[in-house]
């Protein structure tokens, strides 16, 4: 039991540093604990000739996914939510109504259209990664966008 002592005061720092940046820290002395257990029952796996910290940071890192995946997600009766508020602290219909006529706007463009516009502003992907995704040529990608920005231009300019 004495080399888990030594491992645990060497290395318990490394390997909470490691659990902060992955679980809440009110859970981060109970992963570790999880860990050393971990280090401990399975101490014939480790190799000797091998660096210790990458084996415990693996080790880690696989318990602490575990925690989080065995976490309920807090969650809020959707009466208790309320409207959304806008920048001021109050609700922002207008907002709320804007993006309701987008995404109608949308959904009334032809497909090819509307999934290229949707991986350029949604999906936060360039013309070039949108080509790669969608196997289609660049120059298909830029012209199916700016033809679905134009109609939606005219889908949401008030007559």
């Amino acid at each position: 039991m004495e080399p888990l002592a030594d491992c645990y005061r060497t290395h318990a720092p490394l390997v909470r540093a490691y659990l902060r940046r992955l679980v809440p820290p009110q859970d981060i002395d109970d992963v570790a604990q999880v860990v050393f257990t971990e280090v401990w029952r399975f101490r014939h796996r480790y190799d000797p000739s091998r660096r210790l910290e990458p084996w415990l940071l693996a080790i880690a890192r696989r318990r602490a996914v575990d925690h989080l995946r065995g976490r309920t997600p807090p969650t809020v009766p959707l009466e208790a939510a309320g409207d959304p508020l806008g920048h001021d602290g109050r609700a922002d219909g207008d907002a709320l109504a804007d993006r309701d006529r987008v995404r109608r706007a949308l959904a009334a463009l032809p497909a090819p259209q509307r999934q290229a516009i949707e991986l350029a502003y949604y999906g936060d992907l360039s013309q070039r990664e949108i080509a790669e995704r969608l196997h289609v040529p660049l120059g298909t990608v830029k012209a199916r966008t700016t033809r679905g920005l134009r109609h939606l231009s005219t889908l949401l300019t008030p007559a």
